[in-house]
């Protein structure tokens, strides 16, 4: 059985973390603001590939089973590896917003999202670290 890396998405979930922490203690500073999103997007991408890992080379999935990122997500929660396909696919389309158009409503959107991402994100790297 292959073994997958899980150190960056551990080391994204805690900048994560801290980023979120410290948007807290200044909750009207922009900067702080945009690094979460930054943040966000790329803890999410090394979460969708890990599970995309995972699926194919790891528990042997059927490439033609996961096609879309939906169909990945779905197919990780029917196996219990993320426990809301539906979660994970408003992460994502939370996460791909950003790269159409920035503005101070989408920015806070987003930034609401990667505060609820992160529970699920830590749910994720505690069942890859079980099952790896």
């Amino acid at each position: 059985m292959s073994s997958l890396n899980l150190e960056p998405l551990e080391k994204a979930i805690e900048q994560l973390k801290s980023g979120i922490k410290q948007s807290h203690a200044d909750p009207h500073n922009e900067l702080l603001r945009d690094g979460v999103i930054q943040r966000f997007e790329y803890t999410m991408d090394l979460g969708w590939k890990l599970l995309q890992r995972y699926l194919k080379h790891i528990v042997q999935i059927d490439e033609s089973a996961i096609r879309t990122k939906n169909d990945l997500f779905r197919e990780a929660a029917r196996l219990g590896i993320i426990s809301s396909a539906e979660a994970w696919i408003g992460h994502y389309e939370a996460r791909n917003e950003t790269s159409h158009s920035y503005d101070s409503e989408t920015a806070r959107r987003v930034f609401e999202r990667a505060k609820l991402f992160l529970p699920d994100a830590s749910r994720l790297l505690e069942t890859l670290k079980d099952v790896t």
